[in-house]
């Protein structure tokens, strides 16, 4: 049974780290916060550029562009979003295992032939891709970027993958990432993002108004120059949306840690209460029967 001084000293060390687990979800929470406005502010950008190639796409215009060539797939890369830093509770082995039912979807679909490179964005998620190296996958890990990458090294990042796609290096570029949608739901998504399909274009479509627009330049220029931009605004918002899921992953593992230790806090208080309790009755009993220590 502990004693009264080693229960003082737990209780002591539970009511520290209830006040970290505290101050901890209070900075998450307002990272994430912040987070989620950033993605508000991003999206009118997004919706935007998706609005303006539909209705070009809506003309009578023919288009192309070595964004949208497909090829057969031999070479193909996964660009996987995880955290930097970690006390997020599942968040990264959450999209780690999806990670791995992507491959062996792709194996099945495309053929065990097909190389995969695995492109991890996140020191936590390069640790855990390093372990699946071999076997017909690759893992590179991007300089210049991480999971708290913002403006020059996102753009940057995208363009490296835009280069990569249209000088053959990969046929294909998919995304796996953390979408977010609450605080406390989040889920793991897998997209295409090279080559563009018309397809990412079909609810936008869907909305585009007939109205005889006068284009200028070309149609054919403007999706040219557009079709980079939204490839850009889509990587800016999958590092937007992760960091957000991050923060929430944080705040939830924060809370639920913070309630652990008042509950533990209680238990311990309790106990320490009993043994001095005792304690206080075996010296009256000692005083009382004449056997005083």
């Amino acid at each position: 049974m502990a004693t009264l001084r080693e229960l003082k000293g737990r209780i002591g060390s539970v009511a520290s780290s209830e006040k970290i687990t505290g101050a901890m979800k209070m900075i998450s929470s307002a990272k994430m916060h912040k987070a989620e406005l950033a993605l508000k502010q991003l999206r009118p950008f997004r919706d935007q550029i998706e609005t303006i190639i539909a209705n070009l796409l809506s003309s009578d215009a023919t288009f192309s562009s070595p964004l949208m060539t497909a090829r057969t797939v031999e070479k193909m890369a996964i660009v996987i979003w995880g955290s930097d830093d970690g006390l997020c509770g599942a968040y990264n082995v959450n999209i780690f295992k999806q990670l791995l039912v992507a491959i062996a979807g792709i194996r099945q679909t495309l053929g065990d032939g097909v190389r995969i490179t695995v492109i991890p964005v996140g020191a936590k998620m390069a640790k855990a891709c390093a372990k699946i190296a071999g076997e017909g996958v690759d893992v590179r890990v991007p300089a210049g970027v991480d999971s708290k990458s913002t403006d020059t090294a996102v753009r940057d990042f995208a363009w490296s993958l835009r280069d990569a796609f249209t000088d053959g290096e990969y046929d294909r570029v998919d995304m796996l990432y953390m979408s977010f949608k609450s605080v406390s739901r989040q889920r793991v998504e897998h997209q295409q993002l090279l080559p563009v399909t018309y397809d990412a274009f079909a609810e936008s479509m869907g909305k585009a108004t007939a109205k005889p627009y006068i284009f200028e330049p070309s149609p054919e220029v403007i999706f040219t120059r557009i079709l980079p931009m939204y490839l850009l605004a889509m990587v800016q918002d999958v590092f937007t949306e992760n960091s957000a899921s991050e923060q929430a992953a944080r705040v939830m593992a924060m809370q639920s840690a913070n309630d652990n230790a008042k509950k533990l806090y209680d238990e311990l208080h309790l106990e320490y209460n009993k043994l001095r309790q005792q304690a206080i009755t075996t010296e009256l009993l000692d005083i009382l029967g004449g056997q005083v220590r």
